[in-house]
C-alpha cells in the first residue's frame, strides 16, 4: 500500500471517530433538552405515545343520510348520482318518489 493510501485511511479512521463523537454529543443535548421540555409542560413518556384526537373533516366527503328506501327490498339510496334501477322503474311505473321517502 502507499503511504498516501495509508495516510487517507488514517484520516478516514479519525474522520469517523469525530462524527460518531460529534453525534454522541448531539444526540445527549437532544435528550436534555427534551427532558427540559418535559419538565417545564409537565409531559410523562406516556404523553409523547398517546393517540391525538382525530382531526374533524370539514366539508369532507363523508357518509350521507339515505333519503329513499324500496319497502319491498329495503335497498337505499341516498339522492345523489345516478337513481337506482328500482327507483327507475317504479318511477315508469307512475309511483312518486315521495312514495320512497325515508
Amino acid at each position: 500500500m502507499s503511504s498516501s493510501l495509508q495516510s487517507l485511511l488514517e484520516q478516514k479512521l479519525a474522520l469517523e471517530k469525530q462524527i460518531a463523537e460529534a453525534q454522541r454529543q448531539e444526540r445527549a443535548e437532544a435528550i436534555a433538552k427534551i427532558k427540559t421540555l418535559m419538565s417545564d409542560y409537565g409531559l410523562t413518556p406516556s404523553d409523547l405515545t398517546a393517540r391525538a384526537p382525530a382531526a374533524t373533516r370539514k366539508g369532507g366527503s363523508g357518509k350521507v343520510a339515505v333519503k329513499y328506501r324500496n319497502p319491498a327490498t329495503g335497498d337505499t339510496w341516498t339522492g345523489r348520482g345516478l337513481q337506482p334501477k328500482w327507483l327507475r322503474a317504479a318511477l315508469a311505473e307512475g309511483r312518486k318518489i315521495t312514495d320512497f321517502t325515508v
